[in-house]
């Protein structure tokens, strides 16, 4: 399942229904997605991609002959890359952010401890659809809940959250100088971009960071993702967030998918990453959509998130190699409160999430059988979902 298929051209390749152009040129091989279903539209698009590369419009990769320079290029590291741990609002999304004090204590000490750049608190989501009786005080992040939780603490880094277009009231969003919090990401899907464009402007005018997080991107048609991605270019947020949500996503259309990203938003904003694990791809999409230009990379601890889980920040702290990271103080927090976490909470990398992933469909349904008596029932889930 999900593996590249001949289609008798020569060069052109299909995986799940989206064709795909691998050839090698000059000794560089190039493999990418051609972002279409359609067999004629692949052929015209490969053809112009050939003509690109051999006019020399697409740059080839140095060829590496020694292998000191092969190795080279990790050697350094790029102090433009920040890190947003989202351990407790994507976390939160297993157990109705019904965190204890002494974890979420425990979290941002190690998260200032690292030298993370931003930590996600959680959502700000509207109380009127989220009784408090039910979530955790991190569903909505009150402000002065975030007061009397912070009250005496040290910030020690930058604090974000969540908005959701059609979950959130724009007045639960106060001036900045009157929070805790620097950044507001506001997570949409594509149909509801002109919402989520008034409620940037309206956290942009009250000082806040700001970013648009577009989900489910796998599911989007080019042409609406074309224009999305232009109405957000034009617009005042801070940077855009490319979201893997079902975790379907391969690297090949990752490095597409950037490229579209970083040509719409031009000069000034930034381009985010959030992957989710579900075929084991979470960290292997974070860097290499960082060594490919985008500048925020987000991240979980013990990879603790919705499903499958998101990419570990143990992992990717490893692999940016700057020194004002440490590795230790996430280690210890694992050890200390992640890993005790399981036994409560099911999360991570397992068969139903991985077949969610493969067939890009949200893992509700995974979730729901993981929390079952069945949960281990992976046969069975396998036959109900592929015969949909």
């Amino acid at each position: 399942m999900n593996t590249f298929e001949g289609t008798g051209i020569r060069n052109l390749k299909v995986r799940s229904g989206i064709y795909y152009w691998r050839q090698k040129i000059g000794g560089v091989q190039y493999s990418e997605s051609l972002q279409t279903g359609e067999r004629d539209e692949a052929l015209k698009r490969m053809a112009e991609k050939v003509g690109a590369v051999k006019s020399g419009e697409i740059l080839k990769e140095k060829k590496m002959t020694k292998q000191q320079d092969t190795s080279a290029g990790w050697v350094d590291f790029w102090p433009q890359l920040k890190v947003l741990d989202c351990t407790i609002r994507d976390g939160g999304l297993m157990n109705d952010h019904r965190f204890s004090d002494e974890f979420v204590f425990g979290i941002h000490k190690a998260l200032v401890a690292s030298g993370v750049d931003y930590m996600e608190l959680g959502y700000k989501a509207d109380k009127k659809l989220f009784s408090p009786e039910e979530y955790g005080l991190w569903k909505s992040c009150d402000e002065d809940d975030l007061n009397r939780f912070f009250d005496g603490v040290e910030k020690g880094l930058k604090f974000s959250v969540m908005a959701d277009v059609g979950r959130t009231n724009e007045s639960d969003i106060v001036p900045r100088e009157k929070s805790l919090i620097d950044l507001v990401r506001v997570a949409c899907y594509i149909h509801q971009i002109p919402a989520a464009l008034d409620m940037v402007k309206d956290a942009k005018d009250k000082g806040y960071e700001t970013s648009v997080n577009l989900m489910a991107i796998s599911t989007v048609p080019e042409f609406e993702l074309n224009k999305g991605l232009e109405m957000i270019g034009r617009s005042e947020t801070d940077m855009v967030y490319l979201v893997d949500s079902f975790g379907s996503l391969y690297f090949e259309q990752i490095g597409d998918l950037l490229r579209r990203y970083i040509a719409a938003m031009g000069e000034g904003k930034q381009v985010g990453i959030h992957a989710h694990n579900n075929q084991q791809m979470a960290y292997v999409n974070t860097i290499f959509a960082a060594i490919h230009g985008a500048t925020m990379l987000d991240s979980t601890i013990d990879g603790l998130g919705r499903g499958a889980g998101n990419c570990p920040t143990e992992l990717l702290l490893g692999f940016l190699r700057n020194p004002k990271f440490k590795q230790r103080p996430i280690i210890e927090a694992v050890e200390k409160w992640t890993h005790p976490l399981r036994q409560t909470i099911d999360w991570g990398y397992s068969i139903p999430y991985m077949i969610a992933g493969q067939m890009n469909q949200h893992p509700r349904e995974a979730m729901k059988l993981r929390e079952s008596a069945d949960k281990d029932q992976f046969l069975r889930f396998y036959d109900e979902v592929t015969a949909q």
